[in-house]
């Protein structure tokens, strides 16, 4: 089965349940949705809603129990755990609201460290890792240790470190959960750029429901597992 040529991401009745001691967690439950290329999803819930769960589903970093989940066309459930670290590594970008900088590597190392991964060549590594700190404004900061950074440029730090990949697919967890309103506003105005000048899609987890109204283009809200609204802003 494929998607439709615009979706970026499908999921259909997309399921996963775990085992709590004798309770059974239905995290997601029965979840279809279409995320276009292009789009800047926020997917909005109380803790314990969902939310990201079905992000994790997304970024491959978990398996559904049933269900299918598509991204650009294949089905995450039925890919092998080396195809889904493949996935992980030129698919999608993961930003947490943890910045998880490695403390006593640069900047610029923070950042080439993906591709270091990827075994990408010593030349196209350090064109890739320029090219994904000025996207984030940092460019005079390559030298510098996590400890020199403030909250906010951590957090560019860690959205230039999904970025040099050249993932078609950013996932944002929380990504102003540590940081003050001013700074917030700062790396949603950022994702916007982003999503904008590389037509790259977007989903943000958040339980701020102010900061998603203003800034992505479309709702999704869970609670309890299902997804219990989906609505575009005009």
């Amino acid at each position: 089965m494929t998607m439709s040529d615009g979706a970026a991401i499908r999921t259909e009745r997309l399921t996963r349940h775990y085992q709590m001691g004798s309770t059974l967690v239905r995290a997601a439950e029965d979840v279809s949705l279409d995320i276009q290329a292009g789009e800047f999803a926020a997917l909005l819930g109380s803790s314990g809603s969902g939310k990201s769960t079905l992000l994790n589903l997304m970024a491959g970093l978990d398996r559904p129990t049933s269900g299918a989940i598509f991204a650009h066309g294949r089905n995450l459930a039925e890919m092998s755990s080396e195809e889904l670290a493949n996935y992980r590594s030129h698919t999608v970008g993961m930003v947490f609201q943890a910045f998880n900088l490695l403390p006593r590597m640069t900047l610029e190392e923070n950042v080439e460290l993906p591709l270091r991964l990827a075994e990408v060549g010593r030349e196209e590594r350090a064109t890739r890792v320029r090219e994904a700190v000025e996207r984030v404004h940092l460019g005079a900061r390559l030298s510098h240790r996590p400890s020199e950074l403030s909250g906010g440029e951590q957090q560019r730090a860690a959205l230039a470190r999904a970025l040099v990949n050249r993932p078609t697919i950013l996932l944002a967890d929380e990504p102003t959960g540590n940081l003050d309103s001013a700074t917030g506003d700062e790396i949603m105005r950022l994702l916007c750029e982003i999503n904008e000048a590389l037509r790259m899609t977007v989903v943000m987890v958040t339980h701020e429901r102010p900061r998603a109204e203003k800034y992505a283009r479309r709702l999704l809200l869970m609670s309890d597992g299902k997804l219990t609204h989906d609505g575009v802003r005009q």
